[in-house]
């Protein structure tokens, strides 16, 4: 993990072309979900031609983006579309992700077979492809009872352990991309977002004013997150990248969002520290020193200042 402060990254990286890559035409599916719709602005703000799916069209209409009502867990609809488009790349964000809010084979079968159809159409037509995993795959993020990781911080190589449907629908999608880049020859990037918050609908303020270490519990993500537009940066990074075959990402800030010592903390709410323990101040307790090694990219953006940040999701949704 980079040791650099983000007061200290003070770039411009909403306009600036901070990574080259060479895609004309890419699919978005996820298109007017709270990620996606961000990654269809800015490639197509980049110039890319960018075909947007989702559930259900947007109401307005952007430059150099078409959208097109799909369901993903039909194959039938999937490929076709894919097979039309013909992309250099396709981002694959869709996904159901509210543990509370949907029944748990609902989320399994949509996140499995969306994942399957997407990943496979995309590999048959040669297409490079970024999508996103999760956090969740180590199984801390929704378990009934909080547990320590083997080890601190988290890094791409711990063992998964999920309890629940949604983190092991993302398990599964890692497995189906591999498998599709191996049988198609086409890159794949797996990225493991930690909690993902946009610019001025951050919800860290009530949990950082509200606690306190000796009754709260140990949060199942370490009170990591990462913004909306770091996450796009990454999308950006890995289509910039060159390597065969699949490899996957956290996708993580450099800090938690509660502005304390993250070891502290941890050892407080949960009463001891995994061996070995490696994390220094507000560290986050999810490593991205992957991401910063193999893509160059380091997120820009934290919650103390974006906390305040007044924006919106795109006008055209």
């Amino acid at each position: 993990m980079s040791s650099t402060g983000n007061s200290d990254k003070n770039r411009d990286t909403d306009r600036a072309a901070e990574f080259e890559y060479d895609v004309e035409t890419a699919v978005v599916t996820g298109a007017t979900g709270g990620v996606g719709c961000w990654v269809v602005d800015r490639l197509a703000d980049r110039g890319v031609r960018v075909v947007g799916i989702d559930v259900d069209r947007p109401s307005g209409t952007r430059p150099n983006a078409e959208f097109r009502a799909v369901d993903l867990t039909d194959h039938g609809e999937t490929w076709e579309t894919i097979h039309e488009v013909d992309p250099d790349a396709v981002i694959h964000f869709a996904a159901i992700s509210g543990t509370l809010d949907d029944p748990g084979t609902r989320i399994f079968e949509n996140n499995v077979m969306s994942t399957y159809n997407t990943l496979v159409a995309a590999g048959r037509a040669g297409a490079e492809i970024v999508w996103t995993s999760s956090q969740g795959v180590y199984g801390t993020l929704f378990a009934d009872e909080p547990w320590l990781p083997d080890y601190l911080p988290i890094d791409e190589a711990h063992e998964f352990r999920p309890e629940d449907p949604y983190g092991t629908s993302k398990v599964c999608g890692e497995e189906v991309a591999k498998m599709v880049a191996r049988r198609y020859g086409v890159p794949v990037t797996s990225l493991r977002p930690s909690t993902i918050y946009a610019p001025g609908h951050y919800r860290t303020r009530p949990q950082r004013e509200n606690f306190d270490l000796s009754t709260d519990e140990l949060s199942g993500n370490f009170w990591s997150y990462i913004d909306v537009r770091d996450v796009v940066r990454m999308v950006e990074a890995a289509l910039a990248a060159e390597y065969d075959g699949h490899d996957a990402f956290l996708c993580v800030a450099d800090e938690n969002y509660l502005g304390e010592n993250t070891a502290e903390i941890i050892e407080a709410t949960a009463g001891e520290l995994p061996d070995p323990c490696d994390l220094e101040g507000h560290e986050a307790a999810l490593s991205n020193a992957k991401a910063e090694e193999v893509l160059s990219w380091e997120p820009v953006h934290a919650w103390y200042d974006a906390e305040e940040t007044e924006t919106s999701r795109p006008r055209w949704l």
